[in-house]
């Protein structure tokens, strides 16, 4: 946590519980225990994030650089993605402890208006070789990979630099238009992105 200001940790905290509500779900969906533990390990990394900020905005209210208001927003916000943190924590706990998903659950996260697909990358579909960059899945086809199985190694939240090779399996979410482009983009079935 080198030179992070509170703002920055506020900004991970966010992005990492928007993460987890994400995995959280896709582990109960796809009945997968390893992305479950995953969201066990990140809400640690969120409560460690928390604390961290705790101290930092006492610091900086000490040297002056906030005032208390600002960083008694900046708890607050931090404060609630602790609790969205924990909140998927609890959903991927269903998972781990192996309780039957009630059928309204997995209805519920298959009827919104945004679905979570799993597909793997054949070896002849166009993704192959490139980044995801290069790719622009989200702008493309409005799905976002939020998660990546390359061989036994897992990538959560990869970025315009993860690159997708063949047998890879993404997981991502958006439209559901835009879930069997992509399902056909990774089969090979498309190669327009």
């Amino acid at each position: 946590m080198i030179d992070k200001t509170a703002e920055d940790i506020v900004l991970e905290i966010k992005d990492k519980s928007e993460l987890m509500v994400d995995l959280a779900y896709s582990s109960v969906l796809y009945d997968n225990k390893t992305i479950a533990e995953e969201v066990y390990d990140l809400e640690n990394l969120v409560d460690n994030l928390y604390r961290t900020l705790q101290k930092k905005s006492l610091e900086d209210v000490k040297k002056g650089k906030h005032n208390i208001d600002d960083a008694l927003t900046l708890l607050r916000i931090a404060h609630a993605g602790e609790q969205i943190a924990d909140a998927a924590q609890e959903i991927a706990d269903v998972e781990l402890r192996d309780v039957e998903s009630h059928p309204i659950l997995k209805m519920s996260i298959r009827e919104s208006d945004v679905v979570f697909t799993r597909v793997e990358v054949e070896s002849q579909s166009i993704l192959c070789g490139k980044t995801l960059g290069q790719l622009k899945l989200a702008s493309e086809t409005g799905m976002m990979v939020i998660a990546m199985r390359h061989k036994d190694k897992w990538i959560y939240g990869p970025n315009k630099n993860t690159k997708v090779d063949p047998h890879d399996i993404l997981f991502a979410k958006g439209p559901e238009d835009g879930e069997k482009h992509l399902v056909d983009l990774a089969k090979g079935k498309s190669n327009k992105i």
